[in-house]
């Protein structure tokens, strides 16, 4: 029988533990919709979303929230224009300059959104839940949360299986910024 060194190929290997456990499917796509939010144009602190379409344990599309194309973002204004109008998370999305993490994620996907998952790092808003459902998405993976939950009553409404994947410990460390610390631990 051969031994580990062997098998690694390197001497000074002989003292590290081998690894014996990697990410789940759900939880690699999940890590990836919160990597996709750290190019949100939101300057509001906490409200960077990403989102991820996932076909066959294949990505579709991605998408985070900021301006439409061409248009300036809140980065660039430097400011938030819904927030200066008194808008708060969850309402007044007229007034938000950005289209949401998931819309640009579906917009992307198009007719390949059939039959897919699709990751979010927070609650899909009412609007998001919506085109969801119309896009032909079969289920939803939120591994974060948003103020609004109304957008998860429209997703079990229509028969899209939601679940929730808690990645908060696989987010420690990396520098990536958290909506909230808490994490919902009830299915809908």
């Amino acid at each position: 029988m051969r031994d580990k060194t062997e098998i690694m190929g390197r001497e000074n290997e002989k003292s590290l533990p081998l690894r014996r456990t990697r990410l789940s499917v759900d939880e690699y796509f999940a890590l990836m919709a919160w990597v996709v939010a750290q190019r949100s144009t939101c300057i509001i602190p906490g409200r960077q979303y990403g989102a991820v379409v996932v076909k066959n344990k294949q990505v579709i599309s991605t998408g985070y929230n900021g301006a439409p194309r061409g248009m300036k973002d809140c980065i660039e204004l430097g400011y938030c224009p819904k927030r200066a109008k008194g808008g708060t998370s969850g309402m007044m999305h007229e007034e938000c300059i950005a289209v949401h993490a998931e819309m640009n994620a579906l917009m992307q996907a198009g007719r390949n959104a059939e039959g897919a998952t699709l990751y979010v790092n927070g609650f899909p808003c009412k609007l998001c839940a919506r085109m969801t459902v119309n896009a032909g998405i079969k289920r939803v993976v939120v591994c974060g949360e948003y103020s609004d939950t109304e957008g998860l009553e429209i997703l079990k409404d229509a028969g899209i299986k939601v679940d929730f994947v808690d990645v908060s410990h696989l987010l420690g460390g990396l520098a990536i910024s958290q909506p909230n610390p808490s994490f919902p631990t009830k299915k809908i």
